[in-house]
């Protein structure tokens, strides 16, 4: 299989900002990667991440309406390509792979 390299946090970067659909920008996404993963991330990753993922083809941006919440100032918002689709899909593909040719599934354990 021949496609691009993408980090883990490239990864979920890239698939929280297809979960948000049109409304992916920099805090938004910082929120709900916070919020889904539990771990702390601050805006500067997500802006390093977001422009990586530009510059690879994988996400495009635009910029929004100003808005009074915001004092006036727009928001730069991001969405996916069809080549950024076309990635995700293709990770999703061989992580199902993979996990289905485990021969013992995983069983938490509850002594944690």
């Amino acid at each position: 299989m021949n496609r691009a390299y993408l980090g883990e946090f490239e990864e979920i970067v890239l698939l929280t900002v297809a979960a948000l659909d049109s409304s992916a920008y920099g805090v938004a996404l910082t929120h709900e990667i916070a919020e889904q993963t539990g771990r702390a991330v601050r805006l500067n990753q997500i802006h390093s991440a977001l422009q990586r993922l530009e510059e690879k083809g994988m996400v495009k941006s635009d910029m929004g309406e100003p808005t009074a919440e915001r004092g006036g100032r727009r928001k730069r918002l991001y969405s996916l390509t069809a080549y950024g689709q076309r990635t995700l899909q293709q990770v999703r593909e061989v992580r199902e792979n993979l996990w289905s040719r485990l021969v013992k599934p995983f069983t938490l354990a509850l002594d944690l």
